[in-house]
């Protein structure tokens, strides 16, 4: 069983908001999944992260979706305080 971690479609139409979970790639978007890692809100940017889990599944061999990876190293990286 090959795992990934992506994302899945939360939110109403119009307003989304997305889980990050370790899913079976088999697995549809929105469907079934292992674990909840996470979310992640693209309107208001926030996103929170279960940091041990996420390194976990890596270290087992699970496979980050090109966006989960961007927003792993936008959560590594300290952002500047907005003034």
């Amino acid at each position: 069983m090959a795992v990934h971690i992506r994302l899945a479609r939360a939110g109403t139409k119009k307003v989304p908001f997305y889980r990050i979970v370790a899913a079976d790639q088999r697995s549809p978007r929105g469907g079934r999944f292992i674990e909840r890692l996470g979310t992640w809100d693209p309107r208001r940017s926030v996103l929170n992260l279960d940091r041990a889990r996420v390194d976990h599944w890596l270290g087992v061999g699970a496979l980050a979706s090109d966006t989960v990876s961007r927003l792993l190293r936008r959560a590594q990286t300290p952002t500047e305080p907005k003034v």
